[in-house]
């Protein structure tokens, strides 16, 4: 329960982006462009998505930036993981110096890239690219005790609102860095969802049979003792990751200021499940770009009924499959700008013939 002193949350107000005159333009439009309806498939979908998320029949993608969320998780003293937590901060280092996989593709496609130390258990360095807004050195072991206090999930969720308004564009993509972030994804899922533990729970950085049945125990005691936090900030707070939560916060502000939200893979999902939990207009700017290798992954973008862009296999998180997607998007937009109509084109449609 929220602790009684806690002051209310205020998140930002979020539009539906539901408009049948503009979605009856927009339909029209890509309906007369020289090919047969529905020719470019989930592309056209896409198209309308983006312009109803800009309420214009002229879609602009402007200034595309990737935030890396970084944070550890006290259960990966559980054994949870394949690799130790130590990875969590040699990574972010790695990312700073621009060796991680999530840097080549950002570079390659034109995102402005910051990280931020969301609850890194370590202190980092001052560096241009590194946001320090760190809520603690990481969260508390779920199996024993909630992973933060009420305080401090609504800050982090404040502080992701507030680097997302700090940011410039119009395309916002969201990543993560934790090691056993997923078991936090899979618990958040597991009580938000309704699903059974065991299904939303994967193998993560690669564990073995073994050691998957291991951390499926200790995610199914870790839920049990947390029986009762059923209500979204509750649940985050007693099962999230201070990068989870940063990143809910961040998407939900994201929709607010009608940006295109890239989501990325499990762990996003997780995130943007809290945000839909606690404003359900958000899930309108969502754009689900991939569905990765982690076992929950489909299950939770089924819950979702959203259809993800990509299906790569992937398992690297960071926000890549968000980044692989984006041309995806780019072409989405340019076809319904640049293709002509039949009628600019002087070719007959269908119904002239």
């Amino acid at each position: 329960m929220n602790a009684p002193d806690l002051p209310p949350l205020h998140l930002p107000a979020i539009k539906p982006t539901a408009n049948a005159p503009l979605e009856a333009k927009l339909r029209h439009k890509i309906d007369h462009k020289t090919k047969p309806q529905g020719a470019l498939g989930r592309l056209e979908g896409l198209a309308l998505q983006l312009g109803l998320i800009q309420q214009t029949d002229t879609i602009t993608l402007r200034e595309p930036q990737m935030v890396v969320f970084a944070a550890d998780h006290g259960i990966a003293a559980e054994g949870v993981s394949a690799y130790p937590q130590a990875v969590t901060v040699q990574m972010v280092g790695n990312m700073l110096a621009g060796g991680a996989a999530i840097n080549v593709f950002a570079r390659q496609h034109g995102f402005a890239l910051q990280v931020v130390d969301a609850g890194v258990a370590a202190d980092l360095h001052a560096h241009p690219q590194l946001l320090q807004r760190k809520i603690a050195h990481g969260t508390r072991n779920i199996r024993n005790e909630p992973a933060m206090t009420p305080t401090q999930a609504q800050a982090a969720l404040q502080t992701g609102m507030d680097i997302v308004q700090s940011l410039p564009g119009n395309v916002v993509a969201f990543g993560e860095m934790g090691i056993a972030n997923t078991s936090a994804a899979a618990l958040l899922f597991a009580r938000l969802a309704g699903v059974d533990v065991a299904d939303a729970t994967g193998r993560g950085t690669g564990l073995d049979d073994g050691q998957l049945a291991h951390k499926r125990e200790v995610l199914a005691a870790a839920l049990d003792r947390h029986a009762d936090a059923t209500q979204p900030l509750d649940a985050l707070a007693a099962l999230g990751g201070f990068e989870i939560a940063m990143m809910a916060g961040a998407m939900l502000q994201a929709a607010s200021e009608r940006r295109v939200v890239l989501v990325d893979g499990f762990i996003a999902g997780a995130a943007a499940l809290v945000a839909r939990a606690l404003a359900p207009a958000v899930q309108d700017y969502m754009v689900f770009c991939h569905q990765g290798d982690e076992h929950g992954h489909r299950i939770l973008l089924a819950h979702l009924k959203a259809q993800p862009l990509l299906e790569l296999g992937l398992r690297v998180g960071e926000g890549t499959g968000a980044l692989l997607a984006w041309p995806l998007v780019q072409s989405a937009a340019g076809f319904l700008h640049e293709m002509a109509s039949f009628e600019s084109a002087g070719v007959s449609s269908r119904e002239s013939v």
